[in-house]
């Protein structure tokens, strides 16, 4: 059962950094996303790994990376703007 956030904190939610995986709350998780020289970490709900349109994004990262994340964390393989994109539209239903 999935949970839902007005916009504004959804916003902020996602776009906290935090320095540990001991910094996310519960039922979040960590998310590398960018080019392989440069990514940013958002912080998102567990609730989005069942959306379609996140599993499109999980289905390109195993694609690309398998089971082996180089930054010790899920990596998604795409521009900082597809993942704004899809997650900004999750966080609205």
């Amino acid at each position: 059962m999935g949970f839902r956030l007005p916009g504004v904190l959804a916003k902020q939610i996602l776009l906290r950094r935090s320095s540990s995986s001991m910094d996310l709350p519960k039922g979040f998780l960590a998310i590398y996303v960018g080019s392989e020289t440069q990514k940013k970490r958002f912080v998102v709900p567990v609730s989005y790994l069942k959306h379609p349109s996140f599993q499109d994004l999980l289905s390109k990262s195993e694609e690309e990376f398998g089971y082996d994340h180089p930054m010790g964390g899920l990596t998604i393989p795409c521009t900082e703007d597809i993942f704004m994109d899809v997650t900004s539209r999750l966080s609205i239903l």
